[in-house]
């Protein structure tokens, strides 16, 4: 006959966001689409996408390809916010974006990036009033 367990399990509390949600969050804080996660993950986007709206719970081997193509720990992505051990959430990394286009301004002669930058700039402090 089975033993019963008289353990007590205290629920844990999900926090503000889903698992799903904070996949989603993550993958566009790293300016990825669920296309490119899904190539390098081995899936189809739509699956992808159903993860992210938790309609399907993630298994071990998903949690750990998930987390290493959004360049997180399994904590990170699994544990919400306030549950981490500082209690605050890392910054954001960069968007991929972002450093690809980066990447194609350091490749440019130096004329042409101080250029760039002077536009740049010029963009950002018209937006920063």
């Amino acid at each position: 006959m089975p033993r019963i367990s008289r353990l007590k399990l205290t629920p844990i509390d999900p926090g503000p966001e889903t698992i799903g949600q904070r996949m989603a969050r993550i993958r566009k804080e790293r300016g990825f689409t669920q296309k490119e996660v899904a190539d390098r993950i081995g899936l189809i986007p739509a699956l992808v996408s159903d993860y992210e709206k938790d309609k399907l719970r993630l298994n071990s081997d998903m949690i750990l390809r998930f987390a290493q193509v959004l360049e997180v720990t399994t904590d990170e992505l699994l544990q919400p916010a306030s549950n981490s051990k500082s209690g605050k959430r890392p910054g954001p990394k960069p968007s991929r974006k972002v450093l690809r286009r980066l990447e194609q301004i350091e490749s440019l002669p130096r004329r042409k990036q101080d250029a760039l930058l002077t536009t740049i700039d010029a963009f950002l402090s018209s937006t920063a009033s």
